[in-house]
């Protein structure tokens, strides 16, 4: 099929594109969808986004104070006046405590559905579902997917052992908290393997990492908990057998001392990783959307990761909300003195230095230099 059939379809390419909505919340917590696509994706080009209160900024700069070109406009008529053209998909890029559409946003939905635009949704609350939008979808000609929507429960699996065949080293990068930064890192993470001659395969386990275009993911928190950790370790197995990786990164969810999230233990239990890389805060004093919970420290969060799980922490990466560059120096050297594991913030500091990380936990990726591998092919 051509892509322009595919999009009709509503299925994405490399190419389409698309406007990602987040209606006051971009650079904001609950924006990590759209914080998530405006920084990678693999599967859209992001023309735009959508928030009345950042209208005119720079969603680079807004992000990480570097401009990267994608413009924030006021509303969806603005986004495709300044596009030139209707965006194939209309992404919504919030993700709420409640996983639930409010009344104002439905009707942007339906907006995006009767100019034409396909809708791509990571909420709990299936769009597809909803009678009303699923009838404006077919009326418009255009497709609702679900990103969360679990496989059919005939097709769920259970845990059964098959993690023991996975031979290369598998890296879970966790954190304290939700919202943290893990799947920034991870993303991180993978391309700088990559460009060292490291082959690493990232396991997605959230709604944003399957927009992006994760090849292997599973949305855990909309997974029956029976499957939880059957669906983590087939999705690792299935990425193990398909790549043959030096390197299987998985992302992340919410906190294994959370009390409201279970996905990080679902993820140790079913991934079974040798590492793992915690992402840590040191400004966020309590967690988010929870004002009477106060966060753990890395070292707890390390101990209890530890003693819950066979594996090491083998670094720490901090999140840098709200610090300034000397603060996170000197947190960088706090750290690495309390913990003694390389610690490192892989948005303002070199992301050589989270492979440098992982190669010190795991010396067998370090790929040999060009004429030691000469060598060895002629010794063959």
């Amino acid at each position: 099929m051509e892509n322009d059939d595919l999009v009709r379809l509503g299925v994405a390419c490399p190419d389409s594109t698309a406007v990602i909505y987040c209606e006051a919340n971009f650079g904001d917590i609950d924006g990590k969808t759209a914080n998530g696509l405006v920084r990678h994706s693999d599967k859209y080009r992001v023309l735009s986004v959508i928030d009345s209160e950042k209208t005119g900024l720079d969603a680079g700069d807004v992000l990480d104070d570097a401009p990267n070109g994608i413009p924030i406009c006021a509303n969806l008529a603005d986004a495709i006046a300044v596009a030139g053209k209707v965006p194939e998909f209309f992404i919504f890029g919030i993700a709420p405590t409640s996983g639930l559409l409010s009344t104002s946003e439905r009707r942007v939905v339906l907006d995006a559905m009767e100019r034409g635009m396909n809708v791509v949704s990571g909420l709990h609350e299936f769009l597809g579902d909803d009678p009303d939008l699923a009838a404006a979808a077919a009326a418009h000609g255009v497709t609702i997917l679900d990103v969360r929507r679990p496989r059919g429960k005939k097709d769920l699996r259970t845990f059964s052992g098959r993690i023991a065949a996975v031979t290369c080293p598998r890296i879970a990068v966790l954190g304290t908290d939700c919202a943290i930064g893990k799947r920034t890192t991870a993303t991180i993470l993978v391309r700088q393997l990559k460009e060292r001659g490291i082959k690493a395969v990232l396991v997605g386990t959230g709604q944003t990492s399957l927009i992006q275009g994760a090849a292997y993911g599973v949305a855990l928190d909309a997974t029956p908990s029976q499957f939880c950790a059957g669906e983590m370790e087939a999705t690792v197995v299935e990425a193990f057998e398909r790549e043959h990786p030096d390197v299987i990164i998985i992302e992340g969810q919410g906190a294994l001392s959370h009390p409201a999230y279970l996905t990080s233990g679902f993820i140790l239990r079913g991934s079974q990783p040798q590492g793992v890389i915690l992402q840590h805060a040191p400004a966020r004093r309590k967690r988010c959307d929870f004002p009477d919970m106060r966060m753990p420290t890395p070292a707890r969060e390390i101990n209890l990761i530890e003693t819950f799980s066979d594996t090491h922490v083998i670094g720490l990466t901090i999140n840098h909300e709200h610090m300034t560059g000397a603060e996170v120096t000197a947190a960088i050297t706090l750290y690495e003195l309390q913990l003694g594991i390389p610690t490192t913030d892989a948005l303002t500091r070199s992301p050589d230095r989270l492979v440098d990380m992982v190669v010190r936990a795991f010396p067998e990726l370090e790929p040999l230099p060009e004429p030691n591998r000469d060598m060895i092919s002629a010794s063959l």
